[in-house]
């Protein structure tokens, strides 16, 4: 399993949002500092969002994302990016620009074909990023626009729509847990592993390396997740990029 660390961006600084309420952020300083952290612990990917640009579809971040993506390139570190990236042309201008794997979010939600034929252009090299609610009724919700909206669209649904696309992973973030290190959301990630033979990987709640290894010893019909991104508990020093990726070797 993977260890993604996460370096969220909004006004060229790192931040962290609590639930995705963007009235409820934390800065941490320089984007790039804290990739460079990052990359000395060992780590093989970065993970980075450009918050405004999924609420709007507009890139304000190009800038720090380009920096973190030179550093990276000098470490052979992969770079997985989202936020606002709503059209071919967009994922190519990323992809060419060195970063490893886009995320499509509100665009392969309200178009699921985009990222189909996104996929198919770039084998792997494309995920998809299913942020979720669960509702009243049990069900987990796609959400859209950078979480301010839903979707009308469950997980499943959209998961059966991408089957046999050469999708690179399915990221799943649990809303109601990112950045309040209240534990990840085991039982959803365990239902995305029934519903998809898609990888997954894990996004939301991560308080400590307990729950990096319970992660990476979950199994559904064999499946594991793919990887685990983790934003707040790193940049708060909860533990550190060395025993995170010691967590995720952990097996049953």
């Amino acid at each position: 399993m993977d260890l993604l660390p996460a370096i969220d961006l909004r006004a060229g600084t790192a931040v962290r949002l609590a639930q995705g309420d963007f009235d409820r952020e934390a800065r941490y300083g320089d984007p790039a500092e804290l990739a460079t952290r990052y990359i000395a612990g060992g780590a093989r990917w970065i993970h980075v969002v450009d918050l405004d640009a999924a609420r709007t579809g507009v890139p304000h971040e190009r800038a720090a994302l380009h920096a973190i993506v030179r550093l990276a390139r000098e470490a052979s570190v992969r770079v997985q990016t989202g936020g606002g990236i709503r059209s071919e042309d967009a994922a190519e201008e990323l992809l060419e620009a060195g970063v490893a794997r886009v995320v499509l979010g509100t665009a392969a939600i309200e178009d699921p074909a985009l990222a189909g034929r996104c996929a198919r252009r770039w084998p792997g090299r494309v995920a998809v990023g299913l942020d979720y609610r669960i509702g009243e009724d049990g069900v987990a919700e796609a959400q859209a626009q950078g979480w301010l909206a839903g979707s009308g669209r469950s997980l499943t649904e959209l998961l059966a729509l991408w089957e046999g696309e050469p999708i690179g992973a399915v990221v799943a973030t649990a809303v109601a847990r990112d950045g309040m290190l209240s534990g990840p959301d085991v039982g959803g990630l365990q239902a995305l592993l029934a519903a998809t033979a898609l990888p997954v990987v894990a996004s939301g709640g991560v308080s400590n390396t307990d729950d990096l290894a319970e992660l990476a010893r979950l199994r559904v019909s064999g499946r594991s997740l793919a990887g685990v991104i983790v934003g707040k508990a790193l940049v708060e020093g909860r533990f550190g990029v060395p025993e995170g990726l010691a967590a995720c070797a952990a097996s049953a």
